[in-house]
């Protein structure tokens, strides 16, 4: 027996069946409340734009349902863990599962299975769902939810450099000269970088050179004037169209296909992608984090029901797992800024807590 990693057939299925219910049950109970929440926040903005109503919070909802689905499904299948765990526990399944020679890495196999399983779903379902829908939605909410423009390239929230100055677009549609923005702000900085004039427009389109704001109205910093322009104005001269196509690249919106060649083009440009490149090994080692959750839920599965530890257990491997996701992020949010590389922000935690959770499983339970 000691030398199968899986216990028998019909122990791997009766563990493996339990532990992906409460997958299920865990995931659906959180993107519900979650979803229901999210609805609340987002009801009023949906409703105020012209002719939205029921049928388009219905469509704000479908979109994302994804997303949420996505980002909670690790934290489901740690908590499905904690709550399996506990259960086998309880009923001493575990001893005798010890009792009949299996070790501790046999007893949590059936879980490494269903956890590894979900974790190929994931990144499926982020490849094929979550990336058109986080586009959508991104664009949607940047027409604030109005009709979105027939462009599939609509990009929001793009920074541009204009010498030392910067341009600001809420959505950006088309290609070449015929490119189009809107909600644009462009600030004019001084040579240590501090701005010194806001101008806002509704909407600008590609001048040759520079772009065309649309009844533009600006605000001085120094004197905390309002400025007020008697036409239409030309700004941003050093910002061209092809500037615009390379920097709009949306990792939450691109398959990873997608984004190696957005990666490659911005980086034939001479432009800096290491966030972009930390993401592209995120979408690799994010769905990975599910594998983990079983053995940083661990520490639940042993030890004596009866003596009134397994309430501390059970804490310590939620402690555990929600200590990943918070180094995760912060090694994310490091290889954003340049602080790590993109390859170790992107894996280094994932290796931590396995060598962490192996070690704790070896030393307290092998």
């Amino acid at each position: 027996m000691q030398l199968d990693f899986f216990p028998s057939r019909t122990i791997t299925l009766y563990i493996g069946r339990m532990f992906a219910v409460r997958i299920i049950a865990v995931l659906l109970m959180l993107v519900l409340v979650l979803q229901m929440l999210d609805l609340l926040s987002e009801s009023g903005k949906i409703l105020a734009a012209p002719g939205n109503g029921q049928g388009q919070l219905l469509t704000y909802a479908s979109l994302r349902v994804p997303q949420l689905i996505s980002r909670f499904l690790p934290y489901s299948v740690l908590l499905a863990t904690i709550i399996t765990l506990m259960t086998l526990n309880q009923n001493s399944e575990v001893i005798a599962l010890k009792a009949a020679g299996l070790s501790a890495h046999q007893v949590l196999a059936p879980l490494f299975l269903v956890a590894a399983l979900t974790s190929l779903v994931t990144f499926a379902f982020n490849e094929r769902v979550v990336v058109r829908s986080s586009a959508t939605l991104k664009a949607w909410q940047a027409a604030e939810y109005k009709a979105i423009p027939r462009d599939s390239a609509v990009k929001s929230n793009v920074w541009l450099q204009d010498g030392n100055n910067v341009l600001f677009a809420r959505a950006v549609t088309g290609q070449g000269a015929e490119t189009r923005m809107t909600d644009v702000s462009w600030y004019r900085r001084d040579r240590s970088s501090a701005v010194m004039e806001i101008v806002r427009s509704p909407e600008a389109t590609y001048a040759r050179p520079g772009w065309h704001f649309t009844k533009p109205t600006g605000f001085d910093v120094q004197s905390a004037r309002r400025i007020t322009y008697s036409a239409d104005q030309v700004f941003a001269k050093s910002v061209d169209p092809a500037q615009v196509v390379i920097r709009k690249a949306d990792a939450d919106g691109e398959s990873i296909g997608q984004l190696s060649n957005s990666i490659a083009a911005i980086r034939s440009a001479g432009y800096r992608t290491s966030e972009l490149e930390g993401k592209w090994w995120h979408k690799l080692s994010g769905p990975l984090s599910a594998l983990l959750m079983p053995l940083l839920g661990a520490v639940a599965a042993f030890g004596l029901a009866r003596s009134g530890m397994l309430f501390v257990r059970a804490v310590i491997g939620m402690a555990l797992g929600f200590a990943y996701f918070v180094v995760d992020n912060a090694a994310l949010a490091m290889g954003n800024f340049g602080g790590y590389p993109p390859l170790l922000a992107a894996w280094a935690p994932f290796f931590l807590f396995l060598l962490i959770g192996e070690t704790v499983l070896v030393r307290t339970e092998e």
